[in-house]
């Protein structure tokens, strides 16, 4: 709470010193409450005291029974949103403007803990004529566009999420046409690797990721397309010193969104090399030593990904209805296998149990019903994953079985 009055007053300061200015500044508050009430049928791989939701665990056999069948139960408001857009500010024909936003996300260790004030979005908005820049922590443009459903994972992992620090450019080239380029780096969404889940890797790769893409929208129609090219450095030490090794990946998606009347759809789909930053199934590997420089030759995994939405959007009930399936295609080539002392591989990192999936399938349908700015929610989700024995390829090899999960979750939301 103290952290919420310190942002408050931080935003109070600033109100009055843009004030001051010769332009007039305009505040717009928003936020939400929003509670999640749910259930699942099994153990499962999420976050966010479990509402951020991936998959069920594999199956676990102790003296014959499957120790992660197990149901769980939870509810908790840490979702609950505020956030402030500026807008007003004019120097020299450029127009400027920004948004803060936070959350209540971090703080809390499995399902223990005080939920605490974190940062979602903080950034700057400059535009001038057909060209804007935007400059700080904003959604990743290959994970913009998320599909119609209230679940927290928002059809993760089948599809990119992140929010990272970045610096976009957009250009608008017509009525219907526009171009986005942007330099990326990484925060929160990170890449794995021998460290976990680190940011050190780009860190010391020095080098940001790099992402370019065309929008088309034309009346209620949106096509777009667009790509990135991501290089870091696994580790910075080897046997004789520095070490020079980078993996260098790229990731492309196509997404398509359409309304007829009182019906949206929605759809993207993704082709990721490592998608590990972008909350999906991927990893990377060692295929090759040089003994006498202790170098290594990196691989990454290949996963193609979709998900489509279908709304209802007419009156107080609006239905929805998600699909997504994930294939995990695994390394074109094998990567060591060696393991230390605890049984983990030592040549080989893979982000959401990778080496040990072939695919992942959801089916999601939902109902909201609308009462004015409260909100009721309910839904239904199916998530089911082909698990099997860890391959040499960062993918499921032999013993292929399914196993399912079911979560009922409701939600209560109240917008302002």
């Amino acid at each position: 709470m103290k952290k919420l009055f310190t942002a408050a007053a931080m935003l109070l300061l600033a109100a009055s010193v843009l004030s001051a200015q010769d332009n007039k500044p305009q505040f717009k508050v928003y936020g939400f409450l929003r509670n999640y009430f749910t259930y699942d049928s099994r153990n499962s791989t999420a976050g966010t005291e479990d509402f951020y939701y991936w998959m069920p665990k594999d199956q676990k056999m102790v003296n014959g029974t499957d120790v992660n069948e197990v149901s769980t139960f939870r509810f908790a408001a840490l979702t609950s949103r505020l956030g402030v857009d500026l807008s007003g500010l004019e120097y020299d024909g450029y127009k400027v403007g920004g948004k803060f936003e936070a959350d209540f996300y971090s703080g809390v260790s499995g399902n223990t803990g005080t939920a605490q004030l974190r940062l979602r979005q903080a950034f700057i908005t400059v535009g001038k004529d057909n060209r804007s820049w935007k400059i700080g922590q904003a959604w990743h443009p290959m994970a913009a566009d998320l599909p119609d459903i209230f679940s927290l994972e928002s059809g993760a992992p089948f599809g990119p999420f992140s929010r990272t620090p970045l610096v976009q450019f957009d250009l608008k080239m017509g009525n219907v046409v526009s171009f986005t380029a942007a330099a990326i780096w990484q925060m929160q969404f990170c890449s794995t690797g021998p460290e976990g889940v680190s940011a050190n890797y780009i860190k010391y790769g020095c080098t940001p990721e790099v992402y370019a893409g065309f929008n088309f929208k034309s009346g209620k129609n949106t096509v777009k397309i667009g790509g990135d090219v991501l290089s870091i450095k696994p580790r910075q030490v080897n046997a004789n010193g520095l070490a020079k090794d980078r993996i260098t990946t790229w990731n492309v998606f196509l997404y398509g969104a359409s309304s007829i009347g009182a019906l949206d759809l929605k759809t993207k789909l993704t082709y990721a090399n490592d998608g590990s930053h972008f909350n999906m199934i991927g990893g990377y590997g060692v295929y090759a030593i040089d003994e006498k420089s202790d170098s290594w030759d990196l691989v990454a995994t290949r996963n193609a990904s979709g998900w489509a939405t279908l709304s209802y959007k007419k009156g107080k009930l609006v239905p929805s209805l998600l699909l997504g399936y994930s294939k995990n295609l695994g390394t074109p080539y094998d990567v060591f296998g060696d393991k230390d002392a605890s049984g983990a591989y030592m040549y080989r990192w893979a982000k959401n149990s990778a080496e040990s999936i072939d695919y992942i399938f959801r089916v999601q349908p939902e109902v909201i019903y609308n009462l004015g700015k409260l909100q009721f929610g309910l839904e239904y989700m199916l998530t089911g994953v082909n698990y099997g024995d860890k391959g040499p390829n960062i993918c499921a090899s032999g013993n292929l079985h399914m196993v399912m999960n079911h979560r009922v979750q409701m939600m209560v939301k109240l917008n302002f």
